[in-house]
């Protein structure tokens, strides 16, 4: 089997874990359609990388909280989260000034920025910050406050004053979820009050989303797709969502497809 089908699979056995809790390895066989000893395989190896716990015959991530761990979701849709950041990185020339939000998108975005040459960054993401390290001619502001241990990034009020300091060129974060109505949707207000504060600061917003994040129920919301500049995902939008972007002035970057 190919190395890709092999990494999507485990996509796939990360995302039912995550949105039924717990599952058997027969009830993840039957979904996916292999065998019962290619499930039991994975698991054993989600399981030593420390994603995934079994007990009593039965799979759970290991880490689960308003928002699952950060080592789980950098594992979920990690393919169409590359294809994301290629789509994100001719937008961004040598020299520009740029916001990064948190998540593992952006720090996949950030990855491939660092062959940019000259970025100024500011950033409320160490994962973003570390992947920048050997970006040439970088300079790169972190936000500073108390650091959230389990995604190793800063959510406070110490972070929303942090951007308010600085005249960005282009912002690109993410959020928890897509409604299916086109609301972009957080766990929390912290959340939300940080991915403002980062659109505020910039010329050109770019909200980076997986298809995973679509039709999500959250408890908080601020804006909707439409209303930042650019959108680059994997999900093919419905027809109303792109009519509205469209009719906004948003455009709309399938991440995979030729720009």
């Amino acid at each position: 089997m190919k190395r890709s089908d092999l990494d999507l699979r485990r996509d796939q056995i990360i995302a039912l874990l995550a949105e039924n809790g717990a599952l058997s390895a027969q009830e993840l066989c039957t979904r996916l359609d292999v065998s019962v000893q290619t499930i039991r395989a994975d698991l054993r190896d989600l399981d030593e990388a420390a994603l995934v716990q079994r007990r009593n015959g039965m799979a759970q991530l290991r880490q689960q909280a308003e928002n699952i761990g950060y080592l789980p979701r950098l594992s979920l849709s990690h393919g169409e989260k590359h294809c994301i950041a290629q789509a994100v990185q001719p937008l961004v020339k040598n020299g520009a000034r740029v916001a990064l939000g948190t998540g593992t998108t952006v720090a996949q975005c950030a990855r491939l920025l660092a062959t940019r040459q000259d970025l100024f960054v500011a950033s409320n993401s160490i994962h973003a910050v570390m992947a920048l390290q050997n970006a040439p001619g970088a300079q790169v502001d972190m936000a500073g406050g108390s650091v959230r241990l389990r995604d190793l990034d800063v959510i406070s009020s110490a972070s929303i004053e942090f951007f308010a300091h600085y005249r960005m060129e282009q912002a690109i974060f993410s959020c928890g979820g897509i409604s299916p109505s086109g609301e972009v949707l957080d766990y929390n207000s912290e959340e939300i009050a940080a991915r403002q504060a980062i659109t505020n600061c910039a010329r050109q917003t770019i909200l980076v989303v997986d298809s995973e994040k679509f039709g999500l129920d959250l408890p908080c919301r601020a804006l909707n797709i439409w209303d930042y500049d650019v959108v680059v995902t994997g999900a093919e939008l419905c027809p109303q969502l792109r009519q509205l972007c469209h009719d906004n002035g948003c455009k709309i970057l399938l991440a995979g497809s030729p720009l």
